[in-house]
């Protein structure tokens, strides 16, 4: 099974590269070969998941290299890993042929392709590192291959939102660096085990020095994961073409911020040394607030892609409060939030790009009555904006109510806080979603109509739409057998 570890890490990473070397000119083959790469990749990402599920985590584990007898390089899919890797599996493919067309009239494809693929490689191997090490490594690489997706129009603000990007990303980098070190010294393994790996013979009397490193771990892996005040590059990234804003706010970036943060809590630190103490209070009430913040943030845009942005930071921030209850239950809500946000908010970054790319339409307030010209976009933006709500029985409710739960039960002032917060979010986001979608089907009695070039887009785009639509509602027709699959993960 080992084999199915290699090829889903090297594949796209190899075509990737490939590509960018041989940049075809005809873009008929190119994109069948693009397609034809990422299925092949998915298919062997999904392959190892499911033989770690049937065989156990040792059967597609692949050991790489020895930099010492703490630093290796190793890949080793165990359940928390699974979750990640299905999402990643299912929703790339979806994000390809959607790319296909809104990047028919862009500059530089082979380029964004090329990169494209690699990052599939990349996150896939955050998703299945062995260690903190390999981990660190994968994460790092991703803001390299990622990078020029983000500056992909290398205009002014594409340059801007890269500069951005690189300092955020390097400042993360470096307070996970110091994290790692203090691994190397307190922790007999840098292999995730569940529990912790910190040695506590070494760690008596260092306690209060390991829980500042924690936060400072956690805010370090948190600058992907976009938690305030290292939100900023993630709103200045929206500019990038749209198929690359979902990915960053659905699948890639983001998504291994928070999985990184579940490592450290879960698989690192542990929940026992850390629980009831000063430094959980602090992480708990950091996300908290950058949930709140978000979503008044996002209530302010105008803009619907830097609204979609700033949705992204709040959400984000409910699996951090999630993992920062430091329970089972916090852990299984974390997930399970992962896989409804990520295909609710590719599905509501789809329609904005559907809605930029083929109309040129960007404001809110200029999008009154759309549902009579884009009907499919129109409907699926509305379920996608319920399902965000948290609207029962979409799957956002679920995963909210157990994140609620698992913060309540912390039985502390940041415990209750990280509750209020979601109550306090629940509320400011039926206002930004539903002040956007009731426009398309209720628009102002003195709004002018839409014009008459205004069109549906074409099926490349709607056919992922409608996919992610059947995907959102049977999973969340499912989200029982769903989340039991879940907790029995962890």
């Amino acid at each position: 099974m080992k084999i199915l570890t290699i090829l889903a890490l090297l594949v796209p990473i190899l075509s990737g590269i490939a590509l960018l070397i041989a940049r075809p000119q005809n873009r008929t083959k190119r994109n069948h070969y693009v397609m034809l790469t990422v299925c092949v990749s998915a298919v062997f990402v999904l392959g190892t998941a499911l033989a770690s599920a049937l065989n156990g985590p040792e059967a597609a584990y692949l050991h790489v290299a020895d930099l010492s007898d703490k630093l290796v390089i190793a890949f080793r899919p165990d359940g928390v890993s699974l979750v990640f890797g299905c999402i990643i599996g299912v929703l790339w493919p979806v994000t390809t042929v959607y790319a296909f067309s809104y990047m028919e009239h862009e500059s530089r494809e082979n380029m964004f392709f090329g990169f494209f693929l690699i990052t599939f490689g990349v996150v896939a191997g955050i998703a299945y590192s062995a260690n903190f090490f390999t981990l660190y490594l994968c994460y790092e690489f991703m803001t390299l291959v990622t990078l020029p997706l983000v500056m992909h129009e290398m205009d002014g603000k594409a340059r801007a939102a890269g500069k951005k990007y690189v300092l955020y990303s390097m400042t993360g980098a470096a307070l996970v660096f110091i994290c790692l070190m203090y691994f190397l010294r307190y922790a007999d393994t840098l292999a995730f085990t569940y529990g912790g790996i910190l040695n506590m013979d070494k760690v008596k009397g260092h306690e209060k020095e390991l829980m500042t490193v924690f936060v400072l771990g956690f805010f370090g892996f948190g600058v992907k994961a976009a938690i305030f005040p290292f939100h900023r590059w993630l709103p200045a990234a929206s500019v990038a073409p749209t198929p690359v804003t979902a990915l960053l706010h659905a699948v890639a970036v983001v998504k291994s911020g928070a999985f990184a943060v579940m490592r450290l809590v879960y698989f690192g630190f542990g929940c026992e040394f850390l629980r009831g103490t000063w430094a959980q209070y602090v992480v708990l009430a950091a996300s908290a607030f950058t949930v709140m913040f978000g979503s008044a943030m996002s209530l302010r845009m105008p803009h619907l892609k830097r609204r979609l942005a700033y949705s992204t930071v709040s959400n984000l921030s409910y699996i951090l409060v999630a993992f920062a209850s430091m329970s089972p239950v916090g852990l299984a809500g974390g997930l399970l939030h992962m896989v409804f946000h990520a295909v609710i908010k590719i599905s509501l970054f789809f329609c904005a790009g559907a809605m930029l790319h083929h109309n040129k339409l960007e404001y809110v307030y200029d999008m009154e009555g759309l549902s009579k010209k884009m009907p499919v976009t129109c409907g699926v933006f509305l379920i996608a904006s319920l399902a965000l709500m948290g609207v029962p029985p979409l799957g956002g409710f679920l995963s909210k109510w157990t994140i609620g739960t698992a913060a309540a039960g912390n039985m502390h002032w940041a415990g209750y806080l990280g509750a209020a917060s979601l109550i306090v979010s629940a509320i400011l986001t039926t206002l930004y979603m539903l002040s956007a979608a009731v426009r398309f089907y209720f628009p102002l009695k003195d709004a002018p109509a839409q014009p008459e070039h205004i069109h549906e887009a074409d099926r490349l785009m709607t056919g992922p739409l409608v996919f992610l639509m059947v995907l959102l509602l049977a999973l969340s027709l499912c989200s029982a057998p769903l989340s039991a699959w879940i907790g029995g993960l962890v």
